[in-house]
């Protein structure tokens, strides 16, 4: 092998294919580094927008929650009073019931007077 003895003085040839081959690799390289470094401040442009939107999403959460838990404390209220509603419509019907009882035993009470009237002979009214 032959040693290569490299100084300021030294000269060196080359071919001009070789030279801009060699330039075009250069450039490509330096491309290639400056399109990745531009692709890698996108994502963290992006990364820190999508990081701030989470955060104003996770600002609102205790206030949909709190509705949440109020839409339950109404629905538990509606279930309450559906349940009375009920009830009031079963205690209709048995006061329907009860004033239909109530009003023939005044018919039966008025009969019985005037039975007794009529026993008695009809001079107490």
């Amino acid at each position: 092998m032959k040693n290569i003895q490299v100084s300021s003085d030294s000269n060196l040839s080359l071919p001009i294919r070789n030279l801009v081959a060699l330039i075009f690799v250069i450039c490509s390289g330096l491309y290639g580094f400056f399109q990745i470094q531009e692709r890698l401040n996108i994502l963290e442009t992006s990364k820190q927008l999508m990081e701030a939107d989470l955060l104003k999403k996770a600002d609102q959460t205790p206030k949909n929650l709190e509705m949440f838990m109020l839409i339950e404390h109404l629905s538990a209220q509606i279930d309450k009073h559906q349940e009375e509603l009920d009830q009031n419509v079963h205690t209709k019907v048995l006061l329907i019931e009860a004033e239909k009882k109530i009003l023939k035993l005044e018919k039966d009470v008025e009969d019985l007077k005037n039975k007794f009237r009529k026993a008695n002979g009809g001079s107490h009214q």
